[in-house]
């Protein structure tokens, strides 16, 4: 079988560092997806509309080709214990594919096709999308689902201090989105050094922050025009 994308995506996060660990976390995030020629033809759409989720199925593409491993190391559990790779969501599979639920925001027609506009993606700018499904509710969402170890150890929103004259660098349009990603801690779990600044790339500017006791604190943003 051949495996080729359709589209691209385009979202604030340039690198992986400050990207959602899942899709949804950040609801107010919004993402276009640009398909490649000829799969942006309008009919191609017809009825997506009457869906308000979809899936989408994506490619690893910062991860070395034909990089995997049979064990991982969760960095939900430290980064110091090692489970199955097909019990993880781990990005060094046999076939570096992705999953995320979005929700759909809109349409938009251009001269290059049809472009979705998507909410709450957990994706690098530029991943490659293999395919894009509808989201079912009857069949798709199970509420009573165990979560395995990804339950036994959930992630804890964060305060977030974003001085006024640093937020204001930050375009209006963008703001509920930063802070959401801030609050979901960008950092891996086992980074506890309150010391450390940390650098987000963040719709072509650079988020510094540090966390300390639960708090996190914006020291700078940089990159946007004042």
């Amino acid at each position: 079988m051949e495996l080729f994308p359709i589209a691209h995506i385009h979202t604030p996060f340039p690198e992986k560092f400050g990207v959602p660990r899942q899709s949804g976390i950040a609801p107010a995030l919004r993402a276009k997806i640009v398909f490649l020629p000829p799969y942006g033809e309008a009919q191609a759409f017809r009825g997506i509309e009457g869906f308000s989720h979809l899936w989408l199925i994506w490619g690893f593409s910062k991860i070395p080709q034909g990089k995997w491993s049979p064990t991982v190391r969760p960095p939900r559990l430290g980064g110091n214990q090692r489970v199955g790779v097909f019990a993880s969501r781990s990005p060094f599979r046999p076939n570096p594919l992705g999953l995320s639920s979005v929700t759909l925001e809109g349409l938009e027609e251009t001269s290059q096709g049809t472009v979705l506009v998507v909410g709450g993606a957990d994706l690098v700018d530029g991943t490659p999308i293999y395919d894009i499904k509808p989201y079912l509710p009857q069949a798709d969402s199970h509420p009573q689902a165990a979560a395995g170890f990804a339950g036994q150890v959930p992630w804890q929103e964060l305060e977030v201090d974003f001085p006024a004259p640093l937020l204001a660098k930050v375009p209006e349009a963008a703001r509920e989105a930063l802070l959401a990603v801030l609050a979901a801690d960008p950092r891996p779990p086992y980074h506890k050094d309150s010391r450390r600044v940390y650098g987000m790339g963040f719709q072509g500017m650079e988020i510094k922050f540090c966390v300390t006791a639960g708090v996190l604190q914006v020291r700078a943003v940089e990159g946007q025009e004042e």
